[in-house]
């Protein structure tokens, strides 16, 4: 994927929707959709999401730019921009409206969330960008909060729901099923001698940790879709000490993956990672935790 992702010359008049857009959640998507409800082309601006951000110590998306261009694809919006930040780090808020909105995607109409900062230090607001825009002949529409069982769907909630285990609250507010990417590594494969071969993935550096444990979890390996049982952290039973795995069993897959990236997405938290005295207690429990995700 490249970071001007395409259809960016001449570019005719368009309603683009503005933001980082790091999860593509139900709240994301209300902002999306409105580029939909105008005469001008439909289009959007959002960073490069495996870029840092000024504010961040640590990137921790709910997506992998791939993972959030792809889900961008499927929503028929007909132009796209995503550059890296650097390229535009010391923009000004008006500059990012004249040099970008104006200049480059032509933008008669632009959308953004009601949280919406842009600008050093993010000190733009979005009251304060639609107010530049207006200077530049553009129309603005501010999307309100939207809120989903009495919480509003924002990223930040989102995060600590994954990184406390609570995948399927999770899954909810984004609308899909959280997961990562990932090469299959070679591990010990020691799975396979206690009748549980499983597939190794170094869990990506710029996705957010879920809550070391076990999960009911699918797999998509050749178009087909597999019931699996993914334990995320580090293998405390046979004292695995580098970066965090997800490791992952297929039921009913014994190929040959090695080298293969494969998509891991997670349904529901089952169980805590923990430590086990013996290879038949790991045995005994991975048994359990097969059944159980198949509940």
């Amino acid at each position: 994927m490249t970071d001007i992702t395409y259809n960016l010359i001449d570019m005719p008049p368009t309603a683009v929707a503005v933001g980082f857009f790091d999860g593509l959640h139900l709240g994301h998507m209300e902002v999306i959709k409105e580029a939909f409800r105008h005469e001008a082309a439909s289009a959007m601006f959002t960073f490069h999401s495996d870029t840092a951000l000024p504010k961040r110590e640590k990137i921790e998306n709910l997506l992998s730019n791939d993972m959030k261009l792809e889900k961008l694809a499927q929503t028929g919006l007909e132009y796209i921009y995503s550059p890296d930040f650097d390229t535009v780090r010391d923009y000004t808020a008006e500059d990012f409206v004249s040099r970008v909105l104006v200049k480059i995607m032509n933008a008669k109409t632009v959308i953004c969330g009601f949280d919406f900062r842009l600008g050093s230090g993010g000190g733009c607001d979005a009251e304060q960008f639609k107010r530049i825009c207006g200077r530049y002949g553009i129309e603005t529409v501010i999307i309100p909060p939207f809120s989903l069982d009495g919480q509003i769907v924002h990223s930040t909630a989102i995060k600590n729901l994954i990184k406390d285990g609570e995948i399927a609250r999770a899954n909810r507010l984004l609308g899909y099923e959280f997961g990562y990417e990932g090469e299959v590594i070679y591990g010990n494969r020691l799975g396979r001698t206690i009748g549980f071969p499983t597939i190794n993935q170094l869990f990506p550096d710029n996705i957010v940790m879920p809550r070391f444990g076990v999960y009911k979890s699918s797999v998509e390996v050749d178009g087909v879709i597999y019931r699996s049982v993914t334990n995320i952290g580090v293998k405390p039973t046979v004292d695995y000490k580098d970066r965090p795995l997800g490791e992952t069993h297929i039921d009913g897959f014994d190929g040959d993956l090695y080298g293969r990236t494969l998509r891991v997405s997670l349904e529901r938290f089952i169980r805590p990672e923990r430590r086990f005295d013996s290879l038949d207690g790991l045995k005994e429990q991975l048994a359990r935790d097969k059944s159980e995700a198949k509940r």
